[in-house]
This record gives structure tokens, sequence and C-alpha cells, in this order.
């Protein structure tokens, strides 16, 4: 005779947005018992009629189950919702997969730390139709014990990440990914807008070789990290005066095919006063370094 099986633990969602209904979808898809709220209680209909239990009241749905996941807009629509409440959260753990700072992370977890709650934040690293499958994964940070013990509820989320013990870890790494996803996107945008600018050039036919391009440099990555994280000469270094010529070819490439050259205009006025300020090297330790804010004082 078969062992009975363990029911799949109790988990509650707040906010059926694209990417809180994916969330609430997957786990109830993996045998949950979910609990549900959303501000338009319509949304739920198709997670209900599979199973879903929708609360009445924010309240209602932490006190379902032991783990609230709340994926909402921003912090503040998530302490407006979660004030009323508060009390709820007392031995139960929250976690936070709403994108916002690593301040706010921080502010967070002194919250529900005074409330007698642990909590988790979190990043997706996902699209909505990607969650519960190989591609999805999801960064957390702060304290190891409710991770360990619901990693595998968010497991079925996609791939989990603890990050360490320092609760704005997650927003940081959240934020800063998906800043090199914008930056990329404004690249391509910008590859695009010049190419086409030739009336034989399509969009398609142009991004063939630009994936196959970015493939190969994707490569150069890790080296430029090891450079970074290394004090030894670096493996990836470039003349300053060819990085120039490049940006000044680029932005003029750009002007004569009627497109914004902004960026690269401003390369060659950043370049140009590091050399004169004596540096020869492009190296991605300097551009790191000259990435960040100078600080005074």
């Amino acid at each position: 005779m078969p062992a009975p099986t363990t029911p799949a633990p109790a988990v509650t969602v707040l906010g059926l947005g694209l990417m809180g209904y994916a969330l609430a979808d997957a786990l109830l898809t993996a045998g949950h018992r979910v609990t549900v709220w959303n501000r338009t209680p319509a949304k739920a209909d198709p997670l209900v009629a599979r199973g879903a239990t929708l609360a009445t009241s924010v309240r209602d749905a932490i006190e379902s189950s032991p783990l609230t996941i709340s994926c909402v807009l921003d912090y503040d629509t998530q302490r407006t919702l979660l004030a009323p409440a508060a009390g709820a959260l007392h031995g139960r753990t929250l976690v936070s997969l709403t994108n916002g700072s690593p301040a706010q992370a921080r502010g967070t977890e002194a919250w529900a730390q005074a409330l007698g709650a642990t909590y988790l934040d979190g990043g997706i690293m996902a699209v909505p139709h990607q969650i519960a499958t190989p591609e999805a994964f999801l960064l957390y940070s702060g304290a190891e014990d409710p991770f360990d013990q619901h990693r595998t509820t968010l497991a079925v989320l996609g791939t989990p990440h603890h990050l360490g013990t320092d609760v704005s870890l997650a927003s940081l790494y959240d934020l800063a990914l998906l800043s090199a996803m914008d930056m990329m996107f404004a690249g391509f945008f910008h590859a695009v807008a010049v190419a086409t600018s030739h009336k034989e050039t399509t969009a398609t036919a142009f991004t063939e070789h630009l994936t196959a391009w970015l493939r190969s440099m994707i490569g150069m990555l890790p080296v430029m990290a090891a450079d970074i994280d290394s004090s030894a000469p670096p493996v990836y270094a470039q003349s300053l005066d060819l990085v120039v010529a490049a940006a000044r070819n680029m932005a003029e490439a750009a002007r004569e095919a009627g497109v914004r050259p902004d960026h690269f205009d401003r390369t060659v006025t950043d370049l140009t006063h590091r050399i004169t300020a004596g540096e020869t090297e492009y190296t991605a330790s300097a551009a790191v370094t000259h990435a960040r804010i100078p600080t005074t004082g």
C-alpha cells in the first residue's frame, strides 16, 4: 500500500496582476492550497474555478496561510494594503516579490520584524509566461530560516537563489539586472534605427546579424568580471584613443542616419576628459569606476 502523500503547504498570494496571477496559477497547479486577494475580485474567478480561495480582505488572506507572497505595483502600495492587517503577520512569513529599491527592502524588513513576522525580499527574473518553467529564476535575500522553510514552495515559481542575509541584496541584484536588460533593449532600438535608415535594410534581416554578434560578445562578460575582481593586470584592455575614435564614428553614423547620437557624444566627451587626465587604457575596472558617482568629503 503506497504511503500517503503530504499535502502541499497553504500559501497566500496578494495581487493578481499579470505576474501575481502567474504566481498563483503555478502554485495552484503544483497542488498548493492557494488563497488569493485582489482589489478587483473578478480577476480571481478562473483561479477560484480551479480550487483557489478568494479572501474578502487582506487580513483574511494572510490568516489563511503561514506564507504570504505579495506581488503588487510597488512598496508604497504594498504597505498601504498590509497596514490595516499588520497584526495578522505575527508568526507568519511575508515574501515581497514587489519591485523596489534596496532601501525599501530594508525598511519593509524592519517593519515586518517589529510585527513579529519573518520577511524575505525577492526579485523575479522572468516574465509572467516563464513562471514555473526552467527559464525562470527568482532572487531572495533576508534570513535563511524562512527561506529554507519555504524553499520547496518558492521553487515552484522558478529556481530560487538565496543571495545572503542582507535583505537589500535581492532588490539590488534585481534592479541591476533589469538595468542591463533596459540598456540592451535601448542599444537594440538604436542599432535598428541606424541600420534601417537604409531603404534596403529590414529590422528582421539586421537582427539576424545582431543576435549572432551579441552572442559572441556575451562570452567576454566573465573575462571582464574576472578583471574587475582581480588586482592583476587586466586580460581585456584597449587603447582609449581607439575607443574614442570608434565612439566618434558611431556618433557620426547615427547623425547621417537621422538618429540621435547622444550616448556616443557623451562617451566621446567622457573619454576625452580621461585622456586629458593621463589615462591611456580602456579596461573593465576603469569603466566600472567611472560609472560610479564621485564621492566628496
